[in-house]
């Protein structure tokens, strides 16, 4: 981006396009836009009401150009991609594909592959086979126990039951179809969760050595830091992008 473009870009307010990881819903961020004071845009992946089937087909395609017309169709203002977990996905083609308007990136607990990979392929390569043949199996639909002890081990109960009540399993694609982007040139910040049990502290830091963020935040929160922690992920957001 040349020097003009960037002062055209800055001269505009800046918003911040949300995005959720797997089986959740743009309304997983309310606790954080609350009081967040700029203009954000809370992104849905397809078919988030429909039945299972509906999504059973979806490529990763599919969910980006889904996440892209509603940003197009938000506002033409330049704009902050934070993207969790698997989110981070369809958020590299995203902000490969409208560079011209990404003022920055933040990756909160995301899985963020090299070489334009898979959320597989961030994985170390043991569990990476072993989950490429029980989603094969299985689908993408975790037991609840498991949700409830990955997902929400941090959270209250009333939450744990929203995010149990709400999971939407996805297409087998979001998980295998490879990104095909590179990692932004633009300010990158990522917020590792210490108590993840999603993500555990080494793949984490894995992904950080790929990302390579300006700045590595850490909140002692699990996977869902916008439901147990929103006020400290939305002070580290708004501070790093100088928007406090």
């Amino acid at each position: 981006m040349n020097d003009t473009a960037t002062a055209t870009m800055h001269s505009k307010p800046i918003g911040f396009v949300f995005i959720h990881g797997a089986g959740l819903s743009g309304r997983i961020w309310e606790p954080v836009v609350r009081q967040l004071g700029h203009p954000y845009l809370l992104a849905d992946f397809p078919h988030r009401q429909g039945p299972a089937a509906s999504r059973r087909h979806l490529t990763l395609h599919d969910y980006t150009t889904h996440i892209q017309a509603q940003i197009e169709a938000w506002n033409e203002r330049p704009f902050v991609i934070v993207a969790h977990s698997i989110g981070a996905i369809p958020a590299l083609q995203i902000a490969a594909s409208m560079r011209d308007r990404l003022a920055g990136f933040a990756a909160v607990g995301a899985a963020v592959p090299a070489d334009g990979g898979s959320f597989l392929s961030t994985m170390p390569p043991a569990k990476r086979a072993l989950m490429h043949v029980l989603l094969r199996a299985f689908g993408t639909q975790p037991p609840e126990a498991a949700i409830r002890s990955g997902l929400c081990n941090d959270l209250t109960a009333e939450q744990t039951e929203q995010v149990v009540r709400g999971f939407a399993p996805e297409s087998l694609h979001l998980y295998t179809d490879r990104a095909e982007a590179p990692i932004p040139n633009v300010p990158k910040l990522y917020i590792k969760l210490t108590n993840d049990r999603e993500l555990s502290l080494s793949r984490q830091d894995g992904i950080i050595s790929r990302f390579a963020p300006e700045r590595v935040e850490t909140l002692e929160a699990g996977h869902l830091p916008m439901l147990s922690k929103p006020d400290e992920l939305r002070r580290v957001l708004t501070g790093f992008f100088g928007l406090k």
